[in-house]
Order: C-alpha cells, then sequence, then structure tokens
C-alpha cells in the first residue's frame, strides 16, 4: 500500500539511499544481523520521521529485521518524493508527499495508525498523540515506542505526568549517542547548509540570533561563529544563559537582539519566540528561519498580517514589506530549514541517531513481557557504549579499557 506523489521516481530515490547507505557503517552492520536474527518477525512497525534517504535506510533495516513497515513523514515540507517512490518499490508501505495540506497530512498519520501497530517510532510525537487520542482501542497491541526528539520527550513527558501514557516510550533523544552528537554536529551543519543553500548569502561579519541555548543551540551558535558571524544569544534559562555567556557569545532578550540581527535562528521548541513586537524592530533585509520542531516558533501569522505585501524572492524564501517599506525574508514558511530547504542531518550523524532507534526499538521487544511500565524510559546505557564503540571502531579509532584494578579503585568508596 502506498501514497505518494510518483512511483517512476524511484532511480532517483535509489541513488540517494545507497549514497547514504556507503556512509552508514552502524546501520549496515545492524542490517545485517537483524536479517539473520528476526528481532521484529511478525511485528507491526508505524514510523513518522522526517521522510528522506537516511530515515529510507532506517526503514529498510527494520525491514530487513522482519518488522512490516509502514511510514510517513513527520514534516509536509522534509518528505522527498523520489525516496518514497523508491521505498514504496521496494514494498513498504509508505504515505508520504512532499508539500501536502494539513488535512493530507493527518490522512497519511491515520494511515500507519489504522494497521493497529506494535512499536511507533516517532518524530515530535503526532503519532503517540494520535492513538492515544483517536484510536485508543488500538494502544492494547502496542508493545511500545520510541521518541526521536527533545520536542516529542517534552510531550511525551507532560502525558506521563497527567496519567495519560499508556505504553512505555524510549526517550531516544535523551541518549548520549544521540543528543551530543545529532542535536549538536548535525543541526549546528544542518541548519547552516540549508541557510547557505537556500539565501546565497555570506554570513561573515554578519550579526546571527540563536534563540535557544540547548544542545541544538549550542552547535547552530558554533557554527555560525566559525562562519565569522558574531552571535547573540536569547535564552530563557539562566544556566544556559550563563554558559552561552562564559562561551564567548554575547546573551540579550529577543527585544534588543531583534533590532541588530541579520540571520535570526530560533531552536526552543516554545512558540512565539519572534512575533509582531519583533518584526516591527527588525532590520530590512533580515532573514528569519526556525530549527525547533513545529513551525510555531516564527509567529508567521502575525508576520502576515503586518505585511502589506509577500512575494517569493527565491525557492524556500517568502519576502514580507512592512508598511514602513523594510522587508523582512522567512526560510521554508517557518518550518525546520535543515530539512525543509535542505537534506538534513549528515549521514554519518544519522547514523548513531538511528543505530539508538532500531536497538531501542529492539530492547522494546525483547523485554515485551518484563513489566515496563506506561512511562518515558531511557536508553540502556549499554546500548549508548555500544553504538559508541561501534562508531570508534568503523571509525579506525580504538581506547584504553580500564583493568580490573582500576574498576575497582574506581568503585570503592575508600579512596
Amino acid at each position: 500500500m502506498y501514497d505518494i506523489k510518483d512511483i517512476t521516481l524511484a532511480p532517483s530515490g535509489a541513488d540517494k539511499i545507497n549514497w547514504v547507505k556507503r556512509n552508514m557503517p552502524l546501520l549496515r552492520s545492524l542490517e545485517k544481523e537483524f536479517s539473520e536474527t528476526k528481532p521484529f518477525a511478525g511485528l507491526k512497525l508505524a514510523l513518522s520521521i522526517h521522510l528522506e534517504a537516511k530515515t529510507a535506510y532506517l526503514c529498510l533495516v527494520l525491514a530487513a529485521g522482519g518488522a512490516e513497515m509502514y511510514v510517513t513523514g513527520s514534516n509536509p515540507l522534509s518528505t522527498q518524493d523520489d525516496v518514497a517512490a523508491e521505498l514504496a518499490r521496494l514494498g513498504i508501505n509508505v504515505f508520504a508527499r512532499y508539500n501536502v495540506t494539513n488535512d493530507e497530512y493527518r490522512e497519511h498519520l491515520k494511515r500507519v495508525i489504522e494497521i493497529s501497530p506494535n512499536i511507533i517510532i516517532d518524530d515530535g510525537g503526532d503519532l503517540v498523540n494520535l492513538i492515544h487520542n483517536e484510536y485508543p482501542d488500538l494502544i492494547k497491541n502496542v508493545i511500545g515506542g520510541c521518541e526521536e526528539t527533545t520536542t516529542g520527550i517534552i510531550r511525551l513527558v507532560s502525558m506521563e505526568k497527567a496519567g495519560k501514557l499508556r505504553f512505555p516510550m524510549v526517550a531516544v533523544n535523551n541518549a548520549d549517542c544521540k543528543h551530543l552528537f545529532d542535536n549538536r554536529y548535525g543541526t549546528g551543519q544542518s541548519v547552516w547548509d540549508g541557510i547557505n543553500r537556500t539565501t546565497n548569502l555570506i554570513v561573515a561579519g554578519k550579526t546571527v540570533v540563536v534563540a535557544g541555548y540547548g544542545w541544538c543551540g549550542k552547535g547552530v551558535s558554533m557554527r555560525a561563529k566559525g562562519l565569522g558571524a558574531s552571535v547573540v544569544v536569547c535564552e530563557v534559562d539562566p544556566v544556559k544563559a550563563l554558559e552561552a555567556y562564559m562561551d564567548g557569545f554575547t546573551v540579550m532578550p529577543m527585544t534588543e537582539a531583534a533590532k541588530i540581527g541579520d540571520f535570526f535562528v530560533t531552536v526552543t521548541g516554545c512558540r512565539d519566540v519572534i512575533t509582531k513586537r519583533h518584526f516591527r524592530v527588525m532590520k530590512d533585509g533580515a532573514i528569519l528561519s526556525n530549527a525547533g520542531h513545529f513551525n510555531v516558533e516564527i509567529n508567521v501569522s502575525e508576520l502576515e498580517n503586518m505585511a502589506v505585501n509577500k512575494k517569493i524572492q527565491r525557492k524556500n524564501i517568502m519576502g514580507y514589506t512592512m508598511a514602513d517599506g523594510r522587508q523582512l525574508n522567512l526560510l521554508a514558511e517557518g518550518r525546520l530549514v535543515n530539512l525543509a530547504a535542505g537534506d538534513g542531518h549528515p549521514a554519518e550523524i544519522m547514523d548513531m541517531s538511528f543505530a539508538i532507534q532500531a536497538l531501542s526499538a529492539k530492547y522494546l521487544v525483547d523485554h515485551r513481557n518484563d513489566g515496563l511500565k506506561p512511562e518515558v524510559i531511557p536508553v540502556p546505557r549499554e546500548t549508548d557504549l555500544e553504538v559508541a564503540e561501534r562508531k570508534l571502531s568503523f571509525s579506525g579509532i580504538y581506547i584504553d579499557k580500564l583493568t580490573d584494578e582500576q574498576k575497582k579503585y574506581i568503585g570503592s568508596y575508600n579512596l
């Protein structure tokens, strides 16, 4: 079953998938293992992650493990139609097209839930929220799920606190081999890949305003500094703000930063980070972009209402003319700029993140009869260490190991 744009696009998608596969040795090793052990045999797996080549390869690895895959995207502008076509050609059940309407996007989510999945792999929480709110009768068949993002985990923790979460969810994002690399190095590079290819403007000498100094914000700020920008960080957490200051960045409220920024990147996971009071004081030509999961960080409706005219400037750039003649430029409709206007994180980074995903799904299956509670659970530490050790070995790097005496010394209270 599939709902895609055009199956004849598959050859291009195959090229993309083959390229990332060559650069994802962790997933290649898991594909070989899963093909032999079939950990997901007889199970249905619903997946909603940005549907591009790296995600497609994850789907093929899980399918090699025996999973019956049902796949959709997690953002209307990040789906690559040729990749979706190749998955469909290979027999994966895929429901995704680029630039669908909100109704079509929701319909695709429903189609992967209506099959009554046993495992859910989510990116932002849309599938989990859908099954809880509209298909509660299917929850009895769910072993558990995995969540890819900070935003999704925030939603899950809220559900757990409210007593509404009804099956275990592994917090994949919180694994060290995910957030320390994916969020920092992956987001840091891919955000600027997306901005640079879209705008074709220089970053050096400009002022970049980064809203949010979590791991994603750290990565975006670090890469902006490396490109020669002056970086301003806006934060609501005093500890993170102090950290940004100690890292050498200017820290100030968005009301002040809005006056001096040339590029703006929001990475907070919250809404209304940039609103009309900020639009009023921004420079002519300011570039607005979002790298948080949902397109609510920049209040696009207020920008639309303030504009006296709007016009497409380039692909993925909408120029909004203000009453005083200033033009503010919004990238990728305020959606994830690194995916909606780029190819997402580098393959080597997602190799680690998706290895964590695959092994976390396997963990749920392996422990389904062990009384896992309906709560947000961490990725097992041994999984993190296994992924790190494999990644090092594939990179030709080997490290020291503690002797038995050293282990005893470190574990002793009588130092």
